[in-house]
């Protein structure tokens, strides 16, 4: 399968100017996609900046960390949300791209809508996350409902 890109949402990045565990885990998983052969580019996106250094800057480097080349890596520097990192990235892919997004496991329904909602064919690749308790596990259920509700009022 070769989709016109892989497209990274953007996560925190630490004090040290290096994504978050969670960012390392999708950058592992965006970089595993685009080595076999997913597509031929990854678009990484994040404009929110963390310590003086933006999440697709963070991301990117990441990559690079992992292999991926500079040529395949096309940062969106714009983004400070979900719905902003669909409308973002297809302003530089253009109309009616098919990508694969990679984010967390427990994040990926509320994105793959969001990069639906604004006109992508959107396949999702989950980044694995490590189990957490019951309350984190609600307190994050709670996050993502109240998003994926907002998201939906909002619109495109």
């Amino acid at each position: 399968m070769s989709l016109d890109a892989i497209v990274l949402l953007g996560c925190r990045v630490e004090a040290d100017g290096r994504p978050s565990d969670a960012g390392r885990r999708r950058a592992r998983a965006a970089a595993e996609a685009f080595k076999g052969g997913v597509a031929p580019r990854i678009v990484v996106c994040g404009g929110r900046r963390w310590h003086g250094v933006s999440e697709a800057e963070a991301l990117s480097a990441e990559l690079r960390r992992q292999g991926v080349p500079e040529s395949a890596i096309v940062p969106e520097l714009l983004s400070l949300s979900t719905t902003e990192n669909a409308r973002y990235a297809l302003r530089l892919l253009g109309a009616h791209p098919h990508v694969a997004v990679v984010t967390c496991d427990w994040h990926l329904p509320r994105a793959l809508a969001s990069f639906q909602r604004v006109g992508f064919r959107a396949e999702g690749i989950p980044a694995p996350s490590p189990s957490i308790s019951g309350t984190a596990w609600l307190v994050r259920s709670l996050r993502e409902a109240v998003s994926a509700a907002v998201d939906r009022a909002v619109g495109p």
